[in-house]
């Protein structure tokens, strides 16, 4: 088996550090329902995070996780989101994050230019990163990561002569919309 396939069949690597910790710890938290320490210890362990019970507690303490009541009425960690509301954030259906991704596709996407497995959008000042993060909540298996800057975001395709069918895609999208 190629190391290729192997870290596809894996999943992404996750370096051990506290930054990737807490990410990945946000990450879950604005995904799903997560009722105790445990719980999040077990999520993390999938992801190949390895993390004590002190550790875990003191993460969740320096990101500002508090126990909140949901909507069903059980108790789940909270994290503040923009704006400092601990709200979780309600998991959107894939057919949600899409359609966001092609409204803002639609009114922030100026051009879309490939090669090989990159693909660079233009937007308007200010937008890239606002695009971006439609495009990763999207969580298009075809793209590896964004990355934005202020006017430009680079799209990096799985498929190593991907970019073309991708950046074709997005503005197959924005004209939808438009």
């Amino acid at each position: 088996m190629s190391q290729a396939q192997e870290h596809e069949q894996n999943g992404p690597s996750v370096p051990q550090t506290r930054t990737a910790r807490h990410r990945r710890i946000v990450d879950i938290l604005n995904r799903q329902p997560v009722r105790s320490q445990s719980q999040l210890a077990k999520l993390l362990a999938d992801d190949g995070l390895s993390v004590t019970q002190a550790t875990l507690s003191r993460d969740l303490d320096e990101l500002g996780a508090v126990k909140i009541r949901n909507t069903g009425g059980e108790l789940i960690y909270a994290v503040p989101s923009e704006g400092g509301f601990r709200t979780p954030q309600a998991p959107l259906g894939e057919s949600a994050k899409e359609e966001r991704m092609r409204r803002l596709s639609g009114e922030l996407l100026i051009s879309a230019e490939a090669s090989a497995n990159l693909v660079v959008l233009r937007t308007p000042p200010g937008a890239a990163q606002f695009l971006a993060s439609a495009i990763d909540q999207a969580e298009l298996r075809a793209i590896l990561g964004t990355i934005a800057g202020d006017d430009t975001l680079m799209l990096i395709s799985r498929d190593p002569v991907g970019g073309q069918a991708l950046a074709d895609h997005l503005l197959r999208l924005a004209q939808k919309e438009g």
